[in-house]
């Protein structure tokens, strides 16, 4: 059996409260992710993916890590770090924003909850937005204080989580919403749970609020969740690459706007609040994109994995974008991957060459999500 100290960077990489119980539980590899552990490995990713989409999956995200913004003037302040009109945002609502920078470019996609009036936290991706919001506040004249909370999320994904969370917390947790939070308690352990995830399936985050309590959480959930299923698992690759969900530093980033992704619906250009990049979105958005977000699927043999360079796009000779995430479908039976390419040549049904780690391969321009465009099921 493998022992918590076979994974090695130092005490600069942090665990998670749920570290050792991913351990116990048969996680063999790590990558790393807002400076923490994450596991990635339970052993097949597509046996994985279909604990996923079958039946359910408990995920260790504490790398998901947690901007606590508070004070009088903490929605003025939110609203200054993003596009999204903020403004009928109720408490207990969570929303899916991006943070750009002056010049327009995405710093992160996170997802942001309100807890109350003057209580916000931002649920990250992988980047630093603690410092840059903190950063902002310096000379900001609001009134906020910023801070990491001790907060650490699982998420419980997949079309058995709504059973398992009723095992769990009783009929009552069945009437939230997608993409609203509840403040409850498991056994006395204190926690925000909210009907979000990272998998485009029916899921459940849990945000632990106290780390002390990770073990017994962790095995609580376990124990309920195994007349319905449920495995132990990691954020899948092919699921959330079928869902056209996002990866930060992959598919979008620092010189990655909005609306090269298609994300209009996230930026309001025309709200009175102020917010970072407003007057950089407005001249890309009046000048139009020189490049577009589109779905790719690529005609070889069944990749073995997703791919771990940026692959180059080919058409008549020239180079046109890249392949930003790749992976094979086992339900698709296909190569599925998003991709950036030049706004001239992003015609869906364009045949283009992707060189992939295998060699070149004939692929062409198709719609994203490619499994279920409406995310019927994540809202069901």
């Amino acid at each position: 059996m493998m022992q918590s100290e076979d994974f090695g960077f130092g005490t600069q990489i942090r665990k998670s409260p749920y570290f050792d119980a991913t351990v116990r539980w048969g996680a063999k590899g790590f990558s790393v992710y807002n400076h923490m552990y994450i596991p990635r490995d339970f052993g097949d990713p597509e046996q994985n993916f279909w604990n996923l989409v079958n039946d359910a999956i408990l995920c260790d995200v504490a790398v998901e890590r947690q901007v606590e913004i508070t004070g009088p003037d903490a929605a003025r302040f939110v609203q200054m770090l993003t596009p999204r009109d903020l403004s009928k945002m109720a408490v207990g609502q969570c929303k899916y924003i991006l943070i750009t920078n002056a010049e327009g470019g995405i710093l992160n996609d996170p997802i942001l909850l309100r807890l109350a009036q003057n209580h916000f936290w931002i649920s990250l991706a992988d980047s630093d937005i603690l410092l840059w919001a903190q950063g902002v506040a310096v000379h900001s004249g609001l009134d906020v204080t910023i801070r990491e909370p001790d907060v650490s999320p699982l998420q419980l994904q997949g079309p058995k989580s709504g059973e398992i969370m009723r095992a769990l917390f009783g009929d009552s947790i069945l009437d939230l919403k997608y993409y609203w939070l509840r403040e409850v308690e498991l056994d006395g352990i204190p926690l925000i749970v909210s009907r979000t995830g990272w998998s485009s399936e029916l899921g459940y985050e849990l945000y632990l609020r106290d780390s002390a309590r990770g073990d017994s959480l962790w095995e609580m959930i376990m124990a309920a969740g195994m007349p319905y299923g449920l495995k132990p698992g990691h954020t899948s690759s092919i699921r959330r690459i079928e869902g056209g969900m996002l990866s930060y530093h992959a598919d979008a980033d620092i010189h990655t706007n909005p609306f090269e992704l298609g994300f209009d619906r996230l930026v309001n250009l025309d709200m009175e609040a102020d917010f970072i990049g407003k007057a950089a979105l407005r001249r890309i958005r009046d000048a139009g994109v020189s490049r577009k977000q589109v779905g790719l699927i690529i005609d070889a043999e069944p990749l073995k994995g997703p791919n771990t360079t940026f692959w180059p796009i080919i058409r008549n000779g020239e180079t046109i974008g890249k392949v930003t995430s790749a992976v094979h479908s086992p339900r698709l039976q296909q190569n599925i991957a998003l991709a950036m390419v030049g706004v001239d040549h992003a015609l869906l049904g364009t045949e283009v060459d992707v060189i992939t780690a295998a060699g070149p391969a004939r692929a062409r321009l198709v719609e994203r999500p490619f499994y279920d465009p409406q995310k019927k099921i994540a809202a069901a």
